[in-house]
């Protein structure tokens, strides 16, 4: 099923053990229902390879794709 409707970007988090990631995937605003953007396919596919790459620790593939932002030590 394709939805139809205003393509935007919206921003996710991904969350490791001592950093988190920013990414941008690609959503759309469905035409039946403007309250909140949907992923389609892809960007699910994406995020899931986000994943896959943060529980492996893998920072300079992740710096390709969004912002790394690292937990503070005192």
């Amino acid at each position: 099923m394709e939805l139809t409707g205003e393509r935007t970007k919206i921003v996710r988090w991904i969350r490791g053990s001592n950093f988190v990631v920013r990414v941008e995937v690609d959503a759309i605003i469905p035409d039946f229902d403007t309250s909140e953007p949907c992923l389609e396919p892809a960007a699910i596919r994406f995020l899931d390879d986000v994943k896959d790459k943060v529980s492996r620790g893998l920072i300079a593939e992740l710096e390709k794709i969004g912002e790394v932002y690292f937990r503070r030590t005192a």
